[in-house]
């Protein structure tokens, strides 16, 4: 297996990482890439308005998620908190050797820049390093730097008896990280980075971006919204999106209602057990039994909770999150509209979904009725439990239905 190796600060990583990484998964073949945050750099301290060393990991994990779902099966990405378990300077030569230990079959490559390139033989062991590891530069394509980077690469061939390759990139960022952390603090750089990077970086006030969580654009709420989930999630959430808007429309509710709760309503989607368990129990939370055993249930309740304590929702948006997963009684219109958009919106694909959509334009009423009647059926056909709620929500719109 060839895995890439890809270090840096990440201080924070940007959309120019990723395109380098791209590439290099593209032109090297690779099967597995790491991204690598330093934990303590060995050439440079670290600007006081850096992030912390769990924030830039974390970063680097919502990067290296947002890879891992474009490149799918052809590459496995992640990142790793290797240099973080490790005492003393993060030196990249012992990073490869703990890497060898881990892989000791694969064929392991370097991933670096133009500058760092040049200055290769200048890092700690250099020749065990290149030992351990091929060493593969990133080089802008048609640049005068090209011809200056081939020359070290023969240099180091010759010398050393590396393994060198060169990446062209018909592109490069054109921002260092000094530059971007600037921009960021004077409320500009967001194109520079990858959309739930630039949310995590929103919702822990990195960088001097100091907004008010509780009044966010729906621009930046969405990057909030999908800095908190898998980005295999963001399409489905984005789907809800439109088509809570479509309904809110057509059926008379307030459509920037249905637009933010529908942002937010898998926000705790990706939260573990306990995690989920503890949130219920901070906010009071009375769980049933299902509720206790069946914790995916409860992403809604704490979604819920979060949109209001966190991002600012009132009732009405708390409600509409709250009652997405199970609905109730007696909902109210935005309740329906959520529910039902979260169920029908344009990436579900499941039988009968087609009707669905198709009676939602017809009758409200009647596409929720069905939506809880597909909802108990495929259920009990999973010899699953259904909650409840969903029960009594069927039991109460029918009572509504025939009663005219």
């Amino acid at each position: 297996m060839r895995i890439g190796v890809y270090g840096g600060t990440f201080n924070p990583p940007h959309l120019g990482h990723m395109a380098s990484a791209r590439a290099a998964v593209e032109i090297l073949g690779l099967e597995k890439l790491l991204f690598i945050p330093a934990a303590i750099p060995p050439h440079k301290a670290l600007p006081e308005e850096s992030a912390g060393p769990l924030e830039r990991l974390e970063m680097a994990a919502l990067m290296a998620d947002g890879l891992d779902a474009e490149l799918g099966r052809r590459c496995e990405v992640t990142a790793s908190d290797l240099e973080f378990r490790r005492l003393g300077k993060s030196y990249t030569v012992d990073t490869l050797a703990e890497l060898r230990t881990l892989y000791p079959e694969d064929e392991l490559w370097l991933l670096m820049g133009g500058d760092m390139f040049l200055a290769l033989q200048s890092w700690r062991e250099p020749e065990r390093l290149m030992a351990l590891a091929g060493v593969a530069a990133f080089a802008r394509e048609g640049g005068d730097s090209l011809a200056v980077m081939e020359r070290q690469a023969a240099r180091l061939r010759e010398n050393i008896g590396a393994r060198v390759a060169l990446i062209p990139l018909s592109t490069i960022t054109e921002i260092s990280s000094t530059q971007l952390r600037a921009a960021l603090a004077a409320g500009e750089g967001r194109e520079f980075l990858w959309t739930q990077v630039y949310g995590y970086i929103l919702r822990h006030g990195l960088y001097g971006v100091n907004k008010d969580l509780r009044s966010l654009s729906d621009e930046d709420l969405r990057s909030a919204s999908y800095s908190m989930v898998r980005a295999k999630r963001v399409p489905h959430i984005r789907g809800a999106e439109q088509a809570a808007v479509a309904l809110a429309k057509r059926w008379g509710a307030d459509t920037e209602k249905a637009r933010r709760a529908a942002i937010l309503h898998d926000c705790t989607k990706y939260l573990a057990a306990g995690e989920q368990l503890a949130l219920c129990k901070k906010w009071g939370e009375q769980l049933d039994d299902l509720e206790r055993s069946a914790v995916k249930l409860l992403h809604a309740k704490t979604g819920a909770w979060i949109a209001r304590e966190t991002f600012g929702a009132d009732d009405e948006i708390f409600g509409a999150i709250y009652w997405h997963t199970t609905g109730k009684a007696d909902m109210t219109l935005l309740e329906k509209v959520v529910y039902l958009a979260d169920y029908l919106e344009p990436t579900r694909d499941f039988p009968g979904v087609e009707d669905l959509r198709a009676l939602a334009e017809k009758s409200l009423d009647a596409a929720v009725l069905l939506g809880f009647e597909m909802s108990i059926r495929e259920m009990r056909e999973r010899g699953l439990p259904v909650h409840h709620n969903t029960v009594e929500a069927r039991a109460w719109m029918l009572a509504r239905r025939d009663n005219g």
